[in-house]
């Protein structure tokens, strides 16, 4: 016959000892995951909007860093060719912005890939097709920036103003801003 031992009355030391001699083992209750399915579902619920939302505000943004940048480009072009007597011919501007081919994806924009100092960014753009938050080249001067839910905005670069200016896209004032 197994004789009995005193046990100590002490939380979670009378569980252990309880649990071992009824061969139980330590486990949560339904209630318990239930509660914290619950308390997920409503976290989720509430987050997963914002997080959309800035999402969309994220592609905004670098669409306009990336055209602040590229305008911050054709005007260092324009003096650099300035001080060397460059491209008088279009008030110093550059003739045009890339070398690359148009419609094509990971095509190097506003960039030269042969290595001379005329780059209007230091480091390219690649070209996506058909991507939120990406460029592609339409024509030698009209570029396209994608935005969310398929909004396009078209960018046209004038040589001998040297503008890069935004149509056709209810998106342009948000982008150019």
């Amino acid at each position: 016959m197994q004789q009995w031992q005193e046990i100590e009355f002490s939380g979670n030391h009378l569980n252990k000892v309880l649990s071992k001699k009824a061969g139980l083992k330590p486990a949560f209750t339904m209630i318990e995951l239930i509660f914290v399915i619950v308390v997920l579902g409503i976290l989720s619920a509430v987050a997963l909007p914002k997080l959309a939302a800035s999402r969309d505000d994220a592609i905004l943004v670098k669409g306009k860093s990336q055209v602040s940048a590229i305008r911050s480009g054709i005007a260092m072009q324009r003096s650099r060719n300035l001080l060397q007597g460059q491209n008088a011919a279009t008030n110093y501007y550059p003739p045009i912005l890339d070398s690359g081919a148009t419609d094509t994806a990971d095509e190097r924009l506003f960039n030269f890939s042969d290595g001379n100092a005329s780059n209007i960014l230091e480091y390219p753009i690649n070209a996506r097709l058909n991507s939120d938050g990406n460029w592609f080249k339409d024509t030698n001067t009209t570029y396209i920036f994608q935005l969310q839910d398929g909004n396009l905005a078209t960018f046209t670069y004038t040589n001998t103003n040297g503008t890069f200016i935004c149509t056709g896209s209810t998106d342009c004032n948000a982008l150019t801003q």
